[in-house]
């Protein structure tokens, strides 16, 4: 087994967060939350010149994520798969072998890529098990102009060489002292990478359960995952194995809201066209259900807002915002 981060035990509070180069523009807003393994973050992004600080605009990532936890060790990967998720979205597989390279399920990493000036920012998809395990995570990058998710479309290949710095505040890591929990996953398109490591995280939880006494005792975990189409509904199959493997513990809707074709038969019992409502989502609250939120902002704020009103304490609410 991999050791954990050093750092596990303060929960990282009081670290210099490290200087990043290159800086053009952000205002960042943070929030942590006091429980004991719990976070969330949201970005806010303004174009910053001498003359404004109004227009709003897609903004670098390290500037988007100053204020973050990151850690200190950069660690060298090496790609060792690529597959298409979708036609828009690539799958990456790194090996790491750098043995103090963790993350906890949710975080992301900055993306440096040799011959490519501009620092991604992805969001881990793959379970900290797999790296504790084989030594590798897994990213998925949706294709856009941006240059690192361009390079990964375009150049990227096996045994091509980068480095990776993890981050975030936006995560779950329960102890094995911890009280059990529910969970509800809440993600919109391409916000479905950091819960999907989460709900991979929570089913080795399941599967560790009957081996461990003292392990964590994992409560049940309800995905609603919103996209376009179905075309745009990442890791379907992956997501229809750990429903079978663990019925009733991990359980998911899928939504369309704009489908381009008839729904195959053999998704049609798990699709639901339409937004996700707010009856579905009402019938989940309880003292004992957390709530992990990752899309675009506006559907953010709305189920936000919605949560708050059915009465769920702002401190079981947490989101990230990538735009």
């Amino acid at each position: 087994m991999r050791p954990g981060p050093a750092e596990a035990t303060n929960r990282w509070r009081g670290r210099a967060l490290p200087e990043s180069e290159g800086r053009e523009e952000l205002v960042t807003l943070t929030r942590e939350h006091h429980g004991p393994h719990y976070r969330f973050c949201c970005f806010c992004y303004s174009s910053v010149t001498e003359s404004t600080m109004k227009s709003k605009r897609k903004t670098d990532h390290l500037e988007r994520t100053a204020n973050n936890f990151r850690q200190e060790v950069i660690s060298p990967a090496k790609v060792c798969g690529i597959t298409n998720e979708s036609e828009t979205v690539k799958r990456l597989r790194l090996a790491v072998t750098n043995k103090d390279f963790t993350f906890k399920a949710g975080q992301w990493v900055d993306f440096f890529i040799p011959e490519v000036a501009v620092v991604g920012g992805f969001s881990i998809c793959s379970s900290p098990g797999l790296l504790e395990q084989e030594g590798v995570l897994e990213l998925a990058v949706k294709h856009t102009v941006h240059p690192p998710a361009h390079w990964i479309h375009t150049q990227c290949s096996l045994d091509s060489e980068v480095a990776l710095r993890v981050g975030g505040n936006f995560f779950f890591d329960p102890q094995p002292a911890d009280s059990p929990v529910n969970l509800v996953l809440i993600a919109g398109g391409v916000g479905i990478n950091p819960l999907f490591s989460i709900l991979l995280h929570v089913a080795d939880f399941h599967r560790n359960q009957e081996s461990e006494e003292n392990g964590y005792k994992m409560g049940t975990v309800k995905l609603y995952y919103s996209a376009k189409n179905t075309n745009e509904l990442l890791f379907k199959n992956n997501i229809f194995g750990l429903m079978n493997e663990f019925p009733g513990k991990i359980t998911c809707s899928f939504h369309v809201t704009q489908p381009s074709s008839q729904i195959c038969e053999e998704l049609q019992p798990y699709i639901t066209e339409g937004r996700i409502s707010e009856k579905e989502l009402e019938k989940h609250v309880s003292k004992d259900t957390l709530w992990y939120i990752c899309g675009p902002p506006p559907m953010i704020e709305s189920i936000s807002k919605l949560l708050e009103n059915f009465g769920v304490p702002t401190d079981c609410i947490y989101f990230e915002k990538w735009w």
